[in-house]
């Protein structure tokens, strides 16, 4: 009985060294004949249980149900990892054509944003943010914008609690930056702004803006003209021109809002313009000396202008697209043009 336990360890060891070499599914097939088939060495064993003593069966017997279920064991550990490798190598055809990835891309909003900043620090702007929520103070008032001030109904604000609200522009951040740094200033004030409007083709509740601030010495309103100037020509192209009409804001005076020439139909009219050949773009103006009191800056001493655009408006004129609601419903088909 000694000998032929023996030789069931023994077997056992040959098995495991044998299984560790294994490098395909034909050669796993060639092992489980050999140890597990019909005329193989396990059954073979059994075969021989009727010549032992029968007091040796159950013993031997026993042993060999073990190395049985041992082996089995393994050979259905090694049968599992060739499957899992077939299966990958039949998905992973190298003779099939490649599949299409989608590629992921800048929103249109996102871009436009991008170009504006380049341009304006290409002309050595920096870049100045601010939070969303923000203090009726810094929002309103230093803005040259008091409480009773009729203004502050064309804003249409979103109000929160304790004097805080979602900011309406992004002029707050102009001041947020005068408080900080004295003159000179050049900033743009890039971020999202809120107001309680109905959502159609050319308004939403949420919006994106671009202000711009230049505080300095002898700062002038031609300098102010300069800058969208060479804004325009630098996104719309050489030709396009601009023109400013007088307008009023509470925290610049003089006040002009500023057109560009349309580029649908090159201004001699049509539906987008209103047949006028322009299309407004926002509002600027040279900083009021109320507000620059708010902020410690002299009047006297220093003047600089302040400007402002939309940059869903922007983008709208630059793709030719006529309706602001696009740019969120994340319709595929509509983002995937860009």
């Amino acid at each position: 009985m000694l000998e032929i336990v023996e030789e069931i360890l023994k077997i056992k060891k040959e098995f495991a060294k044998e299984s560790e070499i294994i490098s395909d599914i034909k050669e796993f097939e060639q092992l489980r004949i050999k140890y597990l088939g019909r005329k193989g060495i396990i059954s073979s064993y059994f075969k021989q249980l009727s010549k032992l003593p029968s007091e040796n069966i159950p013993f031997v017997g026993k042993e060999l149900n073990s190395l049985k279920n041992y082996i089995d064991s393994k050979l259905s550990e090694i049968q599992k990892k060739f499957t899992v490798i077939q299966k990958t190598e039949e998905k992973l055809d190298i003779s099939l054509p490649g599949f299409k990835r989608f590629l992921g891309k800048k929103h249109p909003i996102t871009k436009i944003m991008e170009e504006i900043q380049s341009i304006f620090s290409s002309m050595g702007f920096d870049i100045a943010e601010g939070p969303d929520i923000e203090t009726d103070y810094y929002n309103f008032e230093a803005l040259n914008i008091p409480p009773e001030h009729p203004a502050r109904e064309e804003h249409d604000t979103f109000f929160l609690m304790n004097d805080m609200l979602l900011r309406t522009h992004t002029s707050p951040v102009q001041i947020r930056v005068m408080e900080k740094k004295r003159p000179p200033i050049r900033i743009i004030a890039p971020g999202r702004v809120f107001r309680r409007d109905t959502p159609d083709a050319t308004h939403s509740p949420i919006f994106t803006q671009v202000e711009g601030l230049y505080v300095d010495k002898s700062v002038t309103f031609g300098e102010l003209k300069g800058v969208i100037l060479s804004f325009a020509r630098a996104m719309f192209g050489k030709d396009m021109r601009i023109r400013f009409r007088p307008s009023y804001f509470q925290f610049t005076e003089p006040s002009a809002e500023y057109d560009f020439l349309c580029i649908f139909c090159k201004g001699k009219g049509c539906k987008i313009c209103k047949w006028v050949g322009w299309v407004e773009i926002s509002g600027a103006g040279m900083v009021d000396p109320e507000v620059f009191k708010f902020v410690n800056i002299d009047p006297e001493m220093y003047s600089g202008f302040a400007f402002g655009m939309g940059v869903e408006r922007i983008a709208m004129f630059r793709y030719q697209i006529n309706d602001i609601r696009l740019f969120y419903e994340n319709d595929i088909r509509f983002l995937d043009q860009f």
